[in-house]
């Protein structure tokens, strides 16, 4: 996870998910403190997993569940080994006025397709290992 996106009060030292239904998404800050910014909403080892994405337009915690988007990351094997990777990340229209601002965010270079490609070459360097 880039170490510059994160909402927290001070530097983030690194990001957890905690694999079950209702497990928190959230970071731990240098400062000693954890920051949290989503939670599992379906868990289903090796196929996806489903996230509420709990960070308003203003990139603040939001508490209410129904006022956030989700983002779901689907994960299907390929015949040479390899495995595709999907995300989606969906219902923006939940974030109210200012939910089409952060589509655009995390759908440009800094965004979502980044941590993919952070991701990508993570689980490559992991293969040659």
């Amino acid at each position: 996870w880039p170490r510059t996106h994160h909402i927290g009060s001070s530097p983030m030292t690194r990001v957890l998910i905690e694999p079950h239904v209702g497990g928190r998404c959230y970071s731990e800050q240098q400062e000693g403190t954890e920051c949290s910014w989503g939670q599992i909403l379906a868990w289903e080892p090796p196929a996806r997993f489903v996230m509420a994405w709990q960070i308003t337009p203003q990139w603040k915690f939001e508490q209410d569940l129904s006022r956030t988007s989700e983002v779901e990351v689907r994960f299907t094997p390929c015949d040479d080994g390899t495995t595709y990777v999907e995300l989606e990340h969906r219902h923006f229209e939940r974030h109210g006025e200012g939910g089409a601002d952060m589509r655009s965010k995390v759908s440009s270079e800094g965004g979502w397709a980044g941590l993919l490609e952070l991701f990508r070459n993570r689980a490559e360097q992991a293969q040659e290992k």
